[in-house]
């Protein structure tokens, strides 16, 4: 019955335009909006201007970026039972996770010549001397702070770090609090970017925040030791040790859909969308918000990929290729 309901959905919400407004009914009847396979979109939505900067920079292509992450899992034959098996530990689609490294690696970084580089990268951390602080105050103390004292009822690291970095976009950020002038920029990189050199790493090009978002479901499902930022040479392991690494993207791809399930859509279909929200982050306030918008009748849509995610859904079927042509 369950499998027949989601075909069900699937077949609905595919009949675009009427998908979106059926996606609205779906959720007001109580019932799942199960986004379809493939892009909303016809064609790739505009890449930022970031990112095209900084493949100029480094004299690439997207195109010449793209074939180096696919060659690297071509050759990584272990990495890619890793990836399988990760994938069926956290039940998702193993492609999900194909999705985030491809995405990554094609507007991001450039992918190295072998996994093994960010073995001997992860090792250079080890023995640093760091902390996240902003103008010498640790995010330990800073979030003892009142306007944080709403957070202290959420329930696991993902809650409880979501709405951290809500408090800092709606109390701090590009704000004059008590004296002292916050910038516009996000909480992680206000205080998760203590090298001043890029604020993700690893081979999943993972942010400290992120890390710390999820280390409830990775101690759950993997058993690793939960990360705080007490310990931020443990984070740093964490997402720069390749094996680890993929771990923490199954992670990020689980809460995101869980994040939306919460919230009436199933994205778990359309690897795509979990690659946008790998990309965009903070899964659960755009789920609330987008069913907040759908409820109110003022927006009656499904989640749409972005550029990174367009790409993904795009080069599918190549994708699932490199998985052994199946999930």
């Amino acid at each position: 019955m369950i499998a027949l309901q989601r075909l069900f959905w699937i077949l609905l919400l595919a009949a675009i335009p009427f998908g979106e407004a059926l996606a609205s009914q779906a959720m007001q009847a109580g019932a799942m909006a199960v986004v379809p396979p493939g892009n909303r979109s016809e064609t790739q939505p505009t890449v930022p201007d970031a990112s095209a900067t900084r493949t100029r920079a480094f004299k690439t292509t997207y195109e010449e970026k793209y074939e180096k992450i696919i060659a690297l899992l071509k050759r990584e034959k272990k990495l890619v039972a890793h990836i399988k098996e990760v994938a069926a530990a956290y039940d998702i689609d193993p492609v999900h996770i194909v999705g985030a490294l491809v995405g990554e690696h094609t507007y991001n970084v450039t992918a190295v010549g072998s996994v093994q580089t960010y073995y001997v990268k992860a090792l250079s951390y080890s023995g640093l001397d760091f902390a996240f602080r902003y103008k010498g105050v640790p995010v330990q103390s800073f979030v003892e702070r009142p306007e944080f004292a709403a957070c202290a009822q959420a329930k696991g690291s993902a809650a409880l770090w979501s709405c951290r970095d809500d408090v800092w976009i709606q109390h701090f950020r590009g704000k004059t609090v008590d004296g002292v002038a916050y910038p516009a920029m996000t909480f992680q990189q206000a205080f998760f970017q203590p090298f001043f050199a890029g604020q993700t790493f690893g081979l999943g090009q993972i942010s400290p925040l992120t890390a710390l978002e999820v280390t409830d479901l990775v101690n759950k499902v993997s058993g690793y030791d939960r990360l705080t930022p007490d310990h931020p040479q443990a984070i740093y392991r964490d997402v720069m040790d390749p094996d680890r690494s993929i771990v923490y993207i199954a992670a990020i791809v689980r809460d995101a859909i869980d994040a939306y399930k919460e919230q009436g859509f199933d994205i778990s279909g359309n690897p795509g969308v979990t690659a946008t929200l790998y990309n965009v982050g903070q899964p659960r306030r755009r789920a609330a918000e987008l069913r907040a918008a759908v409820a109110s009748g003022k927006q009656a849509k499904l989640p749409v990929e972005n550029y990174y995610g367009w790409l993904v859904n795009d080069k599918l079927d190549e994708l699932r290729a490199l998985l052994g042509g199946g999930s």
